[in-house]
């Protein structure tokens, strides 16, 4: 991992939680206000899937959502663009509000009946009523930007340029939807052979999937405040590529992480037939030849299956090139960010809690 990206870990892990309790602090009001105008009952889903109550709306003693990093990725990034400190919280609602959705969405078509070690919402409350929070999130991001105060030229006003905000959020969702199709479709390709899928679709379907919402978190607020289109790019590079390294690691997780920590069953990801990458890197070695045959069987892997794929998998290199390939892509994340014309300090906070989005597994 390059230098620049890799504080060590007690110190990385200590400055990463404090910039994201500072940044959940500054954004909570705001996104507790966008989800509060929705349909009382649509309202309560989307209150669950942020982990601020349970089923029936009863409040947790203890908040059991994410981390907030996309949020925290917003604040930073309007930081770094010099951007006002309001158009970090209006991108970070809108960023949160959509990956809220976007996770109601996936659980769904992936089947997945927890999330964070709780029911997942369609779980909870049912397919039908799922999808429904999920397209009132959407609706709520765009109406989140749209809405956002402040004219062009008027005295005392920062500059806020709302049009090219949501075209850049629609850009990154049909992005999204791009990379959730293409993963979806890889499910039905064989693991070998000429239709196999292969390392370059693979990035482009993690761009997608992944980092368009990442580079979206890292910009947006750039653009609300109509920062220069070289500062918005970098930002949005370094998210896209943050992107690729998060998915890769979230693969090797998916085979050899803790469900404690994880949230998530392990060898999940093997028993759908989902081409992740360290899979994809194990098939292109000579090693490969045992781990082919198991999963060119036509009979579906079962759990003693899914731990000898596993263990061929590392054996024949694939965790080993998973971690390198997500250095790569943190190297041009590190590149992107020391073009930024920000002042030291406010990049440093940019690149601590980027180190700590991939440092789960490296």
């Amino acid at each position: 991992m390059p230098a620049a990206l890799s504080p060590s870990p007690p110190a990385a892990g200590e400055r990463a939680s404090r910039l994201l309790e500072r940044c959940r602090t500054l954004v909570r009001p705001a996104l507790a206000e966008a989800v509060a105008r929705l349909h009382p009952w649509v309202g309560e889903m989307a209150a669950y899937s942020l982990g601020w109550c349970e089923p029936g709306g009863a409040p947790v003693s203890t908040p059991a959502g994410g981390k907030g990093l996309r949020q925290a990725l917003a604040v930073l990034g309007a930081e770094a663009a010099g951007a006002p400190r309001s158009a970090g919280v209006t991108a970070a609602v809108a960023v949160e509000l959509v990956h809220t959705f976007s996770l109601l969405h996936d659980d769904i078509m992936d089947g997945d009946p927890t999330r964070r070690g709780r029911p997942t919402v369609w779980k909870a409350y049912g397919t039908g009523p799922a999808v429904l929070a999920g397209d009132a999130l959407f609706a709520l991001a765009v109406e989140t930007l749209a809405t956002t105060p402040g004219t062009p030229g008027t005295p005392g006003t920062p500059r806020t340029d709302i049009p090219s905000a949501v075209r850049h959020l629609s850009t990154a969702l049909n992005d999204l939807v791009r990379g959730q199709a293409d993963d979806l479709l890889f499910e039905n390709r064989p693991w070998t052979g000429p239709e196999a899928v292969g390392p370059d679709e693979y990035r482009a379907m993690a761009e997608h999937k992944t980092g368009a919402l990442l580079g979206c978190a890292t910009s947006l607020a750039a653009v609300l405040a109509g920062a220069p289109r070289e500062t918005v790019a970098a930002l949005d590079r370094a998210g896209r590529h943050l992107g690729v390294a998060f998915q890769v690691v979230d693969d090797v997780l998916g085979i050899w992480g803790d469900p404690a920590v994880t949230g998530k069953p392990v060898h999940a990801d093997l028993l759908r037939g989902k081409k992740t990458f360290p899979v994809l890197a194990a098939l292109g070695t000579p090693a490969a030849r045992p781990l082919a045959r198991l999963l060119d069987s036509a009979d579906p892997l079962g759990a003693a299956d899914a731990r000898r794929a596993a263990a061929l998998i590392e054996a024949a290199g694939g965790r080993g090139a998973a971690l390198a390939e997500a250095r790569r892509h943190l190297a041009v994340v590190d590149a992107c960010l020391a073009g930024l014309p920000a002042a030291a300090r406010t990049t440093d906070d940019l690149r601590a809690l980027l180190a700590f989005l991939v440092r789960r597994e490296m």
